[in-house]
């Protein structure tokens, strides 16, 4: 997990790979913390992949402190 803030865009829309890469975490575990419901995520309608908010990025890496 990183220690600095991430910078990014609170209404924007992370991928799976994006995500890890802001957190500094490897996929497999951001996958465990979406499976325990620490983290929440979105599908995209018309891929049906998945996506994390900014503003879920933020609030999950501040509770992580």
């Amino acid at each position: 997990m990183v220690t600095t803030e991430p910078k990014i865009s609170l209404n924007g829309r992370y991928s799976i790979a994006e995500t890890c890469n802001l957190l500094g975490l490897h996929r497999c575990t951001l996958h465990r913390y979406t499976a325990k419901g620490k983290i929440r995520y979105g599908v995209r309608r018309s891929t049906m992949r998945k996506f994390y908010l900014g503003s879920e990025i933020l609030r999950f890496w501040k509770a992580q402190l």
